[in-house]
Protein backbone atom coordinates (compact mmCIF):
# COMPACT_ATOMS: atom_id res chain seq x y z
CA UNK A 1 0.00 0.00 0.00
CA UNK A 2 2.82 2.39 0.93
CA UNK A 3 4.57 1.64 -2.37
CA UNK A 4 1.43 2.51 -4.31
CA UNK A 5 1.06 5.77 -2.40
CA UNK A 6 4.66 6.66 -3.21
CA UNK A 7 4.22 5.85 -6.90
CA UNK A 8 1.25 8.19 -7.37
CA UNK A 9 3.12 11.46 -6.55
CA UNK A 10 6.02 10.38 -8.76
CA UNK A 11 3.67 9.67 -11.66
CA UNK A 12 1.95 13.02 -11.19
CA UNK A 13 5.32 14.79 -11.17
CA UNK A 14 6.40 13.04 -14.37
CA UNK A 15 3.16 13.91 -16.15
CA UNK A 16 3.47 17.52 -15.04
CA UNK A 17 7.07 17.66 -16.26
CA UNK A 18 6.13 16.23 -19.66
CA UNK A 19 3.27 18.70 -20.02
CA UNK A 20 5.59 21.60 -19.22
CA UNK A 21 8.09 20.42 -21.80
CA UNK A 22 5.39 20.15 -24.45
CA UNK A 23 4.09 23.61 -23.70
CA UNK A 24 7.62 25.01 -23.75
CA UNK A 25 8.25 23.87 -27.34
CA UNK A 26 7.49 26.74 -29.74
CA UNK A 27 4.67 26.14 -32.21
CA UNK A 28 6.00 26.09 -35.81
CA UNK A 29 2.73 25.93 -37.71
CA UNK A 30 2.96 29.42 -39.27
CA UNK A 31 2.13 29.49 -42.97
CA UNK A 32 3.59 31.65 -45.73
CA UNK A 33 0.53 33.89 -45.38
CA UNK A 34 1.30 34.39 -41.68
CA UNK A 35 4.94 35.15 -42.49
CA UNK A 36 4.28 37.14 -45.69
CA UNK A 37 5.68 40.40 -44.35
CA UNK A 38 8.84 38.70 -43.10
CA UNK A 39 9.93 37.45 -46.51
CA UNK A 40 13.35 38.75 -47.49
CA UNK A 41 13.87 39.50 -51.18
CA UNK A 42 16.70 37.36 -52.62
CA UNK A 43 19.74 39.08 -54.05
CA UNK A 44 19.51 39.89 -57.75
CA UNK A 45 21.14 37.21 -59.94
CA UNK A 46 24.15 37.99 -62.08
CA UNK A 47 23.37 38.44 -65.75
CA UNK A 48 25.56 36.40 -68.06
CA UNK A 49 26.92 36.99 -71.53
CA UNK A 50 26.10 34.05 -73.75
CA UNK A 51 27.19 32.86 -77.20
CA UNK A 52 24.81 30.66 -79.14
CA UNK A 53 25.18 28.60 -82.33
CA UNK A 54 22.71 29.65 -85.00
CA UNK A 55 21.99 26.11 -86.20
CA UNK A 56 20.50 24.88 -82.92
CA UNK A 57 19.03 28.08 -81.46
CA UNK A 58 15.49 29.44 -81.77
CA UNK A 59 14.01 32.76 -80.73
CA UNK A 60 10.51 32.64 -79.24
CA UNK A 61 8.38 35.80 -79.32
CA UNK A 62 5.37 35.12 -77.13
CA UNK A 63 2.11 37.07 -77.15
CA UNK A 64 3.30 40.49 -78.26
CA UNK A 65 -0.20 41.11 -79.63
CA UNK A 66 -1.94 44.42 -79.00
CA UNK A 67 -4.76 42.92 -76.94
CA UNK A 68 -2.39 42.46 -73.99
CA UNK A 69 0.77 44.32 -75.02
CA UNK A 70 -0.47 47.90 -74.83
CA UNK A 71 0.05 51.11 -72.86
CA UNK A 72 -3.08 50.68 -70.78
CA UNK A 73 -2.89 47.05 -69.71
CA UNK A 74 0.82 46.30 -69.86
CA UNK A 75 3.04 49.33 -70.59
CA UNK A 76 6.13 47.38 -69.59
CA UNK A 77 5.49 45.13 -72.59
CA UNK A 78 5.41 48.13 -74.92
CA UNK A 79 8.66 49.36 -73.37
CA UNK A 80 10.32 45.98 -74.02
CA UNK A 81 9.58 45.98 -77.76
CA UNK A 82 12.63 48.02 -78.92
CA UNK A 83 15.07 45.67 -77.17
CA UNK A 84 13.29 42.60 -78.52
CA UNK A 85 13.23 44.19 -81.99
CA UNK A 86 17.01 44.60 -81.91
CA UNK A 87 17.41 40.99 -80.83
CA UNK A 88 15.05 39.91 -83.60
CA UNK A 89 17.22 41.79 -86.09
CA UNK A 90 20.29 39.86 -84.93
CA UNK A 91 18.33 36.62 -85.15
CA UNK A 92 17.32 37.41 -88.74
CA UNK A 93 20.93 38.14 -89.68
CA UNK A 94 22.01 34.81 -88.22
CA UNK A 95 19.10 33.07 -89.98
CA UNK A 96 17.92 31.30 -86.85
CA UNK A 97 14.47 29.86 -86.33
CA UNK A 98 11.97 32.46 -85.07
CA UNK A 99 8.72 31.18 -83.57
CA UNK A 100 5.76 33.37 -82.65
CA UNK A 101 2.68 32.97 -80.52
CA UNK A 102 -0.35 35.10 -79.94
CA UNK A 103 -3.27 34.76 -77.58
CA UNK A 104 -6.55 33.15 -78.47
CA UNK A 105 -8.96 35.55 -80.13
CA UNK A 106 -6.16 37.54 -81.76
CA UNK A 107 -4.27 37.16 -85.03
CA UNK A 108 -0.72 37.54 -86.30
CA UNK A 109 -1.73 40.97 -87.64
CA UNK A 110 -2.12 42.08 -84.00
CA UNK A 111 1.56 41.47 -83.17
CA UNK A 112 3.57 44.66 -82.57
CA UNK A 113 4.68 45.97 -86.01
CA UNK A 114 8.33 46.16 -84.94
CA UNK A 115 8.19 42.42 -84.25
CA UNK A 116 5.97 41.36 -87.14
CA UNK A 117 6.44 37.80 -88.38
CA UNK A 118 7.63 37.04 -91.87
CA UNK A 119 5.94 34.60 -94.22
CA UNK A 120 6.94 31.10 -93.21
CA UNK A 121 7.64 31.90 -89.55
CA UNK A 122 5.90 29.30 -87.37
CA UNK A 123 3.06 30.69 -85.27
CA UNK A 124 1.33 28.85 -82.43
CA UNK A 125 -1.85 29.82 -80.61
CA UNK A 126 -2.38 28.62 -77.08
CA UNK A 127 -2.78 29.58 -73.45
CA UNK A 128 0.22 30.30 -71.20
CA UNK A 129 2.02 27.01 -72.03
CA UNK A 130 2.81 27.25 -75.74
CA UNK A 131 3.63 23.54 -75.87
CA UNK A 132 0.13 22.60 -74.79
CA UNK A 133 -2.12 21.77 -77.72
CA UNK A 134 0.31 23.09 -80.35
CA UNK A 135 3.09 21.77 -82.59
CA UNK A 136 5.81 23.78 -80.86
CA UNK A 137 7.66 20.71 -79.62
CA UNK A 138 7.54 19.18 -83.10
CA UNK A 139 8.75 22.43 -84.70
CA UNK A 140 11.75 22.58 -82.39
CA UNK A 141 12.58 18.89 -82.77
CA UNK A 142 12.46 19.01 -86.56
CA UNK A 143 15.06 21.80 -86.53
CA UNK A 144 17.17 20.07 -83.88
CA UNK A 145 16.84 23.05 -81.56
CA UNK A 146 18.87 22.73 -78.37
CA UNK A 147 18.42 26.26 -76.99
CA UNK A 148 15.49 28.68 -76.99
CA UNK A 149 15.66 32.39 -76.26
CA UNK A 150 12.33 33.17 -74.61
CA UNK A 151 10.86 36.67 -74.80
CA UNK A 152 7.31 37.83 -74.30
CA UNK A 153 4.47 38.60 -71.97
CA UNK A 154 3.26 37.89 -69.44
CA UNK A 155 6.38 36.93 -67.56
CA UNK A 156 4.31 34.89 -65.08
CA UNK A 157 2.22 33.40 -67.89
CA UNK A 158 3.59 32.57 -71.33
CA UNK A 159 7.23 33.12 -70.38
CA UNK A 160 7.44 31.05 -67.21
CA UNK A 161 5.19 28.25 -68.52
CA UNK A 162 6.85 27.90 -71.92
CA UNK A 163 10.39 28.32 -70.59
CA UNK A 164 9.73 25.69 -67.91
CA UNK A 165 8.18 23.39 -70.50
CA UNK A 166 11.25 23.73 -72.70
CA UNK A 167 13.63 23.07 -69.82
CA UNK A 168 11.71 19.98 -68.73
CA UNK A 169 11.99 18.71 -72.32
CA UNK A 170 15.77 18.99 -72.17
CA UNK A 171 16.04 22.28 -74.10
CA UNK A 172 18.29 25.00 -72.70
CA UNK A 173 16.53 28.27 -71.93
CA UNK A 174 17.89 31.80 -72.24
CA UNK A 175 15.84 34.61 -70.68
CA UNK A 176 16.75 38.21 -71.57
CA UNK A 177 15.26 40.20 -68.71
CA UNK A 178 14.67 43.25 -70.90
CA UNK A 179 12.57 41.07 -73.21
CA UNK A 180 9.99 39.86 -70.68
CA UNK A 181 7.24 41.87 -69.05
CA UNK A 182 4.21 41.88 -66.80
CA UNK A 183 1.78 44.37 -65.31
CA UNK A 184 4.23 45.10 -62.48
CA UNK A 185 7.75 44.30 -61.32
CA UNK A 186 6.96 41.50 -58.89
CA UNK A 187 5.80 38.90 -61.46
CA UNK A 188 8.95 39.57 -63.49
CA UNK A 189 11.11 39.16 -60.40
CA UNK A 190 9.34 35.96 -59.39
CA UNK A 191 9.67 34.54 -62.91
CA UNK A 192 13.43 35.10 -62.93
CA UNK A 193 13.77 33.63 -59.44
CA UNK A 194 11.69 30.57 -60.34
CA UNK A 195 13.59 29.77 -63.52
CA UNK A 196 16.91 30.03 -61.69
CA UNK A 197 15.83 28.02 -58.63
CA UNK A 198 13.17 25.46 -59.58
CA UNK A 199 14.33 21.81 -59.62
CA UNK A 200 15.54 20.62 -63.06
CA UNK A 201 14.55 23.94 -64.61
CA UNK A 202 17.32 25.94 -62.92
CA UNK A 203 20.09 23.81 -64.42
CA UNK A 204 18.78 24.54 -67.92
CA UNK A 205 18.20 28.30 -67.53
CA UNK A 206 20.40 31.35 -68.09
CA UNK A 207 19.37 34.95 -67.37
CA UNK A 208 20.86 37.71 -69.48
CA UNK A 209 19.97 40.85 -71.49
CA UNK A 210 19.30 41.19 -75.19
CA UNK A 211 22.60 43.01 -75.81
CA UNK A 212 24.55 40.28 -73.98
CA UNK A 213 23.49 37.56 -76.44
CA UNK A 214 25.69 36.68 -79.42
CA UNK A 215 24.05 34.51 -82.08
CA UNK A 216 25.86 32.68 -84.84
CA UNK A 217 28.86 31.48 -82.84
CA UNK A 218 30.06 28.06 -84.01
Amino acid sequence: MKKELLRKPVAVMLCTLCLCLVLAVPVSGATIIDEWGAVVTPAAPQLKEIKLPAATTALLLLDFNKQICNDKQRPRCVSSVPAVSRLLGEARKANILVVYSHTMGSSSADIAPALAPRPGDPIVISGPDKFLGTELEKILKERNIKTVIVTGTAAHGAVICTASGAALRGIKVVIPVDGISAESLYPEQYTVWHLLNAPRISTMSTVTKTDMIQIGIK
